[in-house]
This record gives C-alpha cells, sequence and structure tokens, in this order.
C-alpha cells in the first residue's frame, strides 16, 4: 500500500476508474440532450433554484450551459457544444451526440482490450476519411443566385425545423434569409436587432429595416425627423440640481445655496451649448436627462432620447456611422451618425423610436410577437441559429443534404476505410462509422418510428448508390433529399465532426483524474 501523498480531502482516480468516470459522464450527457435532436425533438424545462426563472428550451448549448456539471468528461462536451455555438451558431446538439457516441463505441472497444491510443489513431483515419466525404458530396451554388437563395431558404428550413418555429418555417425562412441577404456577406449579426413584444401571434412577426430603439422621445421634442444628425453621447446630464440626499452642503443661508444651484445650472446650461454647437437635430445619451437640459435641448429643436441602455447605444452607434462621444470640447473630432427619418411606432402597446434609412443599410430590426415570454425566448434562440448558420453559408457557400444523408455517405466511405486499414486500429475505425450511424437512428427513435429498420433501409440505400437518400420524418419512409429541399450547411456539419472528433479523442487519453483539495479558509 503506498502512503498517501495528496492532502485531505484531495482525491485521484486512476486508470480504469478514471476512464469509466468520463465515459459515464460523458455518455450520460449526450443522452440527456440527444432527445432534443432533429425535427420531432422534445423540449426541456430548465427551472433556477431560488428564483422562479423558467427556460423551455431545446436549443442543446442553452441547456448544456445551464446545468452545473461535477464531471470533467461532460464539462469537456459543454465546451464543444459553446464553441459550436460562437463559431456556427447551431448543430450544439449534434456535435454533443456525436462525441457522446464515439466514447460509448470507445468504451466497448477498450473493453475489448484495445488500448486508448490505437483507438485514437483508427478514430484520426475514420475522422480523414468522413471529411474527404463530406467535401465530395457538397454542393456549390453560390454563383447562381437564384439557385443559392433557394439553398438558403431550404437550410433556414431545416435549421428552423428542429425549433419552436418549425410550424411556421416557410415565412420565418423568407425573415432570415432576407435579413441575412442584407449583410451582403457580413457575418455581423449585430446589425440584425431582434425585439421580443409579447402579444399577437408568432406569425404576427416581421422584419422591418433600418433600427428601433426601446426607448421613448423626450417631452416637447418633434415626434418625427427628417435626415437626422445624431450625436450619440455616454455623459451624465442629470447635475442641474444639487442632490441634496447623499450630498452635504453647508450653507450660511437660503440665498447661498440658490446661488450654489444657479451655479450648477449654468455649468449644465454652458455643456447644452457645446452638444448644440455640433450642429446636430437629434441627442441619444446612454444616461439620464433632466427636466432642464431636456427643455434646453426641445427650445433649440433637437430631439432628446434618454436612457438609450448600453446595447442600444452599441448598436445605434454602429448602425448610423456614429461614434460615442463623453466630452463635446472639440466638435470638430466627433463623428454624428446619421439616419432619413425617426419617427415614434407602436407595437402592440408600446411606443418605440424608429430610425430609418441608417447609414448602415443592411441594419434591420426583427420584432418577434409571441404569447409568452418563454415562447418569445426560444423563438429569439431559434432565428439567432438560423441567421448565424445563414451568414456562415454566405461566405463558405458549399451545401449537404440534411435528414441523416451527410451522415450516412460519411459512414460509408470510413467503412471503406477500415477494410483497407491493417490492425487493430481497423476495428477502431469501422466503430466511427457506427457512431455516425447513430445520428440518423437518433432523428428516427425521437420521431417514435422504427430506428433499425429505417436506418438499414438508408443504409442499403447508400450501399446501392443512392447518395440523395435520407430519411423523410414525416411519413416515416427513407425519401429522396434533394426533392424534400432538406439541405443543411457543409461548414457546419464539417465543424460538427472534427469538435466531436477532437473532444473523443481527448477524453480517451485520459487515464487518471486528480480532484484538488478546496482551499480552507484561516480562522482568525
Amino acid at each position: 500500500m503506498s502512503a498517501p501523498i495528496f492532502a485531505q480531502e484531495a482525491t485521484q482516480e486512476r486508470a480504469e476508474n478514471a476512464r469509466l468516470s468520463s465515459f459515464v459522464g460523458a455518455v450520460a450527457l449526450g443522452d440527456l440532450v440527444k432527445t432534443t435532436l432533429g425535427p420531432k425533438g422534445m423540449n426541456k424545462i430548465l427551472q433556477s433554484v431560488g428564483s422562479n426563472d423558467i427556460v423551455v428550451t431545446n436549443d442543446g448549448a442553452t441547456i448544456l450551459k445551464s446545468i452545473h456539471l461535477d464531471n470533467a468528461a461532460a464539462k469537456i462536451l459543454v465546451n464543444i457544444s459553446k464553441v459550436q455555438d460562437d463559431e456556427v451558431g447551431d448543430g450544439t446538439t449534434s456535435v454533443c451526440v456525436l462525441a457522446a457516441e464515439l466514447l460509448r463505441e470507445a468504451e466497448k472497444l477498450v473493453e475489448m482490450r484495445i488500448h486508448p491510443q490505437t483507438i485514437v489513431e483508427g478514430y484520426r483515419i475514420a475522422s480523414a476519411a468522413a471529411l474527404k466525404a463530406l467535401e465530395d458530396t457538397a454542393e456549390d451554388h453560390g454563383k447562381d443566385s437564384t439557385t443559392f437563395r433557394e439553398d438558403l431558404m431550404n437550410i433556414a428550413r431545416t435549421t428552423l425545423s428542429s425549433k419552436v418555429l418549425s410550424a411556421d418555417k416557410d415565412y420565418f425562412a423568407n425573415l432570415a434569409v432576407d435579413a441575412v441577404l442584407r449583410l451582403k456577406g457580413s457575418t455581423n449579426l449585430e446589425h440584425i436587432q431582434i425585439i421580443k413584444k409579447p402579444g399577437g401571434k408568432l406569425t404576427d412577426s416581421y422584419l422591418d429595416e433600418g433600427f428601433i430603439l426601446n426607448k421613448k422621445i423626450g417631452t416637447n421634442c418633434p415626434k418625427t425627423l427628417q435626415n437626422a444628425k445624431i450625436l450619440i453621447a455616454n455623459t451624465s446630464m442629470d447635475t442641474d440640481k444639487i442632490k441634496v440626499f447623499g450630498a452635504r452642503v453647508r450653507v450660511e443661508g437660503t440665498g447661498k445655496l440658490a446661488e450654489l444651484e444657479r451655479a450648477e445650472r449654468e455649468k449644465m446650461k454652458a455643456k447644452v451649448d457645446k452638444i448644440k454647437a455640433h450642429g446636430i437635430t437629434c441627442f441619444v445619451n446612454r444616461q439620464l436627462i433632466y427636466n432642464y437640459p431636456e427643455s434646453l435641448l426641445a427650445e433649440a429643436g433637437i430631439m432628446s432620447i434618454e436612457h438609450a441602455d448600453f446595447e442600444g447605444v452599441e448598436r445605434l452607434a454602429l448602425v448610423t456611422g456614429g461614434e460615442i462621444a463623453s466630452t463635446f470640447d472639440r466638435p470638430d473630432l466627433v463623428k454624428i451618425g446619421s439616419c432619413g427619418k425617426i419617427e415614434e411606432v407602436m407595437i402592440g402597446e408600446d411606443k418605440l423610436i424608429k430610425f430609418s434609412g441608417v447609414a448602415a443599410g443592411e441594419a434591420c430590426t426583427v420584432v418577434l410577437r409571441g404569447a409568452t415570454t418563454q415562447m418569445l425566448d426560444e423563438a429569439e434562440r431559434s432565428l439567432h441559429d438560423a441567421l448565424s448558420v445563414l451568414s456562415q453559408t454566405v461566405g463558405e457557400t458549399r451545401v449537404l443534404l440534411g435528414g441523416g444523408c451527410a451522415e450516412m455517405s460519411m459512414s460509408k466511405v470510413v467503412d471503406e476505410a477500415a477494410r483497407s486499414t491493417s490492425g487493430k486500429k481497423a476495428i477502431a475505425t469501422e466503430s466511427f462509422a457506427k457512431a455516425l450511424r447513430q445520428l440518423p437512428t437518433i432523428l428516427a427513435d425521437n420521431a417514435g418510428l422504427d430506428s433499425s429498420e429505417l436506418v438499414a433501409q438508408l443504409r442499403a440505400a447508400h450501399q446501392q448508390g443512392n447518395a440523395t437518400a435520407g430519411l423523410d420524418l414525416d411519413n416515416g419512409k427513407v425519401a429522396d433529399m434533394k426533392e424534400r429541399g432538406v439541405r443543411e450547411s457543409y461548414k457546419l456539419k464539417r465543424q460538427v465532426v472534427v469538435s466531436a472528433t477532437e473532444a473523443a479523442e481527448m477524453i480517451l487519453r485520459v487515464d487518471d483524474i486528480l480532484k484538488c483539495a478546496p482551499r480552507r479558509r484561516e480562522a482568525h
């Protein structure tokens, strides 16, 4: 028995135990999210302890971000889904499920006494073959704008079919494609703003050109402005009165207090004069604007908007081509924003301010309507996934067929690679193909269909050279995915395979888990 070298409460799991702990954690996490995969995926309710916040979602990244885990391997899967979300925006569930399935297969191989390093080598061969198969089956219609728009519509429909918006997927696919095509190839989704207003139904949502700010126009200001010149600021406009609460001012009489107040007002008047000197017609401030400066601005015919919170100010600066100013001594150095028209609009019960004809012509706002706030939040997540994938596809125009077709093509090529590989690595390569076939299996399971039968039919169809065959989950049969218009982004699928393989390799290499002792607080 070796003497313990670790501090109290530190633990070490070795070899078999460590590996088992990793596999169990990763596979359990895969099982948790796999029921949300595909057009017939189910939702999860996430409720936080202590507060009454409820999230209803089937977005892999949201589910994984919200749960607190103790298992190290499971945390690695959470990280890959986060990376997938940041990198492509969708496919977060797929990447987690594929990594979990690769580890499930690896566990069987380890039990057969195949060394983890051999499995890693086999997975590397398989992953290279799978990526090559993806590249060979990808189609590129980037040059033909009509076909490419149809591709984008199909990708948006496929992405949205697994989300809460699936019932109105054509409507929202069109909305998302219009918004992304306005970006003219940019992947900066900051230009697309999403405003959520409860009320109405989902199809009352619409796309509006320009920028909508969820604020009100100041009192006595003009309610509409043509060809506005906008100064966007982050400065305090609330010092025209002495704040008696919290300030200690010692004066001999009220006369002195009035003098101090007058001085404050003069200071504020001077500041407003400096702001007017910029020759602007609209002043947007991130902080409050008190009545006095507001009335001074209104007298000069300048529209003032106060407390436009941080994201509003940042976005407004971006889309109107202005900069956020904090000092006003040098008007020549301040970049003023511009837009064609500013007006008040009503959405539902609320008044909002609409900036149309903005300098960044690609800017637009999606106004989402829906029955409950949970529904709106989920609709926003779904739309964000669709917008992200579409904006990435505009850059990388290649597309693939969905519905399990791409996975089946990959597994066929990986099986062929396994047959020409010598040694135990071939068994690992075969297991990779099995893991890929699990994705169509899960899609069919989630739709309540006979997955063994369907996937066997799909595999046979691919072996017979029918490379466009995939699962039609609405009718429960194998169908031609090209005819059905089920498309996925090449970049998304490639990222899923790359990330899942790397995560599985990383976890496979683990043979020791060390947990450190918690730091003790020194007793004083």
